[in-house]
């Protein structure tokens, strides 16, 4: 596969319900798009920020609140529709050229259902690096692991709030940044 010298690391927080249980007539929508970009040369992590999302097949439940701290306040605050935030992409990241990753498949495949769904150009390239196999196959190991897991495995912190896109994305990026050297 294709590795561009800047990649761009996603991690999406999304609408979710207790036990996985969604409420009929809804779906799964992204509400937080964390984002960042590694430059291989250099080895930087950086534009790094959360675009928040407005739900437009769902509502946010208090689990999620609990879990990712987004409420529909900080929605209508900051929010935007999905098209806008893969227009933002495209624009300010040059997504469609560019090579990207997502600590496991989640995130691919919500941001193609998601496109798919309501008829949105996939603002992304079709290179993609599945950071979480990318750790497994550099370290030899039989097992996946969470994200948190596999920063301690490497001795590094984790760093910002788990379950905030943006800093889990920038964590994702520094396995990444180790796996590639």
């Amino acid at each position: 596969m294709k590795t561009t010298n800047e990649i761009i690391i996603i991690d999406l927080e999304a609408t979710c319900w207790e036990n996985d249980r969604i409420p009929i007539g809804q779906k799964v929508d992204i509400i937080e798009i964390g984002i960042c970009r590694l430059n291989r040369t250099t080895q930087a992590i950086s534009d790094k920020q959360s675009i928040y999302v407005i739900p437009e097949r769902s509502k946010i439940s208090k689990f999620c609140i609990e879990l990712t701290g987004i409420t529909p306040q900080l929605i209508e605050e900051k929010g935007i529709y999905f098209e806008e935030a893969c227009e933002k992409i495209r624009d300010e990241y040059h997504s469609a050229q560019l090579t990207w990753a997502g600590f496991g498949n989640f995130d691919k495949e919500q941001v193609m259902e998601q496109c798919d769904d309501l008829g949105i150009e996939n603002p992304f390239s079709e290179h993609y690096i599945n950071v979480m196999h990318q750790f497994k196959n550099y370290n030899g190991l039989h097992k996946m692991m969470g994200l948190k897991r596999a920063l301690k495995f490497l001795n590094m912190n984790f760093e910002g709030h788990h379950h905030s896109g943006a800093d889990d994305a920038y964590n994702a990026a520094k396995i990444l940044r180790e796996t590639l050297r």
